[in-house]
């Protein structure tokens, strides 16, 4: 098998950012009308640590080695990936709704439009395919159907 890694963690965009920081803003507002000035300041704070730790554990990290795929916690060995499929955000849409195989595993974020279908060929694992989210999907598939 040929040497391919690959790794990758989406984080957030610049537009989910600022609609967060907006709505922590909005809350922080309501509160202060409601209670006064200290008990939205300590919401404010609380709600930006709130945010900050949201934005670093929510990206999903990807992972490819001579062995294994690695998405979020879930791993298969490589042997059972029998191709990989880039999808367009089309594709993602039609692909993650009413194509969808219920069978299958999504590691889905919504503000990744594009993703990779993983195709599993394992005769004991009831699930057809993996189908994740990925920005930049053509490597990651591009990378997984390098092989033997």
């Amino acid at each position: 098998m040929k040497d391919s890694t690959f790794t990758s963690r989406d984080r957030w965009p610049i537009w989910l950012w600022l609609f967060s920081l907006f709505l922590t803003g909005s809350l922080a507002v309501a509160i202060q009308v409601a209670l006064g000035n200290n008990p939205a300041g300590a919401a404010a704070v609380a709600l930006t640590f709130l945010l900050f730790w949201a934005a670093l554990s929510t990206p999903l990290p990807i992972s490819l080695d001579d062995k294994y795929l690695r998405v979020g916690g879930a791993s298969i060995e490589r042997s059972f990936i029998s191709k990989a499929v880039p999808l367009s955000a089309r594709d993602m849409a039609l692909t993650r709704g009413r194509e969808a195989d219920a069978r299958c595993w999504m590691a889905l974020r919504f503000w990744v439009s594009s993703g990779v279908k993983v195709e599993i060929n394992d005769p004991r694992d009831p699930t057809p395919y993996w189908l994740v989210s990925a920005k930049r999907a053509t490597e990651l598939a591009a990378a997984l159907n390098t092989g033997d």
